[in-house]
């Protein structure tokens, strides 16, 4: 589906409109700082506060752009206890960006629940779109784009191998995402349940060592053996017989 276009002598708004009761979903770079958007940092620069995963990360980004706002910390520990507070300031006439370590609020990441809570309580939820590596990912492996399924991680135990046998039997590109600590034991698990099909590995998408394999699961696996693999993965794999379309 292709995105319409600006009609010609369409007005394009510059200034952010900012209300009060809102809550933006601000999306950030996932690895190249100069990824954020205009229109990301001016929200940045006038909500009330940012509630963020990680404060030092946010900080980073931030105090990079010399923006000095209060950060509130939401994470998958301490998600319940915050929502209610972070719900009362907004009811209270505040508006809030949330962001998260990097990309986009809510893919993979915690904030679902806020954002659900406040569409709940009548608050304003504004889209600030802008980098996410799902996308960013899926645009350069070379696959089938037009229809595709998103995992983000697979479970660490109960239910990883259904789920695996379930993917083997799709047909279109599927997209998962995967840590360092587990990125070995996915491909081996790729070899053995879909060694023919095409795999595409990015690591540490935008950033000045981001990297990018292709190849079947076993290939993969050898190319690997002796890289570097601290970081975070995108991994994008084939539909089912891709390789002789």
């Amino acid at each position: 589906m292709h995105e319409a276009a600006p009609t010609v002598g369409a007005v394009i708004i510059l200034n952010i409109n900012m209300d009060s009761h809102s809550l933006y979903i601000v999306s950030t770079p996932i690895g190249n700082l100069k990824d954020i958007t205009i229109r990301a940092l001016d929200t940045l620069k006038e909500v009330d506060f940012v509630i963020c995963e990680d404060t030092r990360v946010t900080s980073f980004l931030l105090t990079h752009y010399e923006i000095k706002k209060s950060l509130i910390s939401l994470n998958a520990q301490n998600e319940n206890s915050k929502i209610e507070y972070i719900l009362e300031r907004l009811n209270n006439g505040e508006n809030a960006a949330l962001v998260t370590d990097a990309g986009t609020p809510g893919i993979s990441d915690p904030g679902v629940r806020l954002i659900s809570a406040a569409i709940k309580s009548d608050i304003t939820v504004v889209p600030i779109p802008g980098v996410t590596a799902l996308i960013t990912g899926l645009t350069i492996s070379g696959l089938p784009t037009d229809s595709f399924l998103f995992e983000g991680f697979l479970p660490q135990k109960k239910g990883r191998q259904k789920l695996l046998k379930e993917i083997a039997d799709i047909d279109k590109t599927v997209i998962l995402y995967e840590s360092t600590y587990r990125i070995e034991k996915l491909l081996n698990e790729l070899n053995e349940y879909m060694p023919a099909r095409l795999v595409v590995v990015c690591r540490e998408l935008t950033k000045k060592f981001e990297d990018v394999w292709r190849g079947l699961p076993a290939e993969l696996l050898e190319q690997l053996k002796d890289k570097t693999t601290k970081g975070e993965f995108v991994v994008i794999i084939a539909p089912r017989d891709w390789e002789q379309r």
